[in-house]
């Protein structure tokens, strides 16, 4: 038997009792609450567009309310997602092509810089800055110009 329902999520009350730096962490947890109570259910997942729809303004904003597609399997698993997706669960051929993918790019991109630094350093070695001679005046400026008269004669 499963079951199949939509909520409309409030956070907002939940996540103002959280410091601003923590809000969007708090949001989600109010979230599973909510799901764990109204779905009478310690197991739940929340899908990858819902998690993206909390954190898409950063920590501090996330959303006052969400609407959610909550599904109960049979095993007691509450999955939720974004209203109008469907909760999509990767398969082992997924998460082993995804482990392998993360890998390469990181080092591919830790390898590019350090190359483009030590080119960067070689053009700036040859170019020395010019310096410029300080100005001498002659000793006849000095005495021509007029002194202040801040003292009283």
């Amino acid at each position: 038997m499963a079951l199949e329902r939509i909520y409309n999520v409030p956070l907002r009350k939940e996540f103002m009792k959280a410091p601003k730096y923590k809000r969007a962490k708090k949001a989600v947890t109010a979230l599973k609450q909510f799901l764990m109570k109204h779905m009478k259910s310690t197991d739940v997942k929340i899908g990858r567009r819902l998690n993206l729809a909390i954190w898409e303004k950063g920590i501090k904003n996330p959303p006052h309310h969400i609407k959610v597609n909550a599904f109960k399997d049979d095993s007691g698993i509450v999955k939720a997602e974004l209203e109008g997706f469907d909760y999509k669960e990767l398969t082992k051929e997924d998460k082993e092509k995804a482990a392998k993918k993360k890998p390469k790019k990181i080092e591919e991109k830790k390898e590019e810089p350090k190359e483009d630094k030590k080119k960067d350093k070689e053009e700036v070695k040859p170019e020395e800055p010019k310096k410029e001679e300080p100005k001498q005046e002659k000793a006849e400026d000095k005495k021509e110009e007029p002194k202040s008269s801040n003292s009283k004669k």
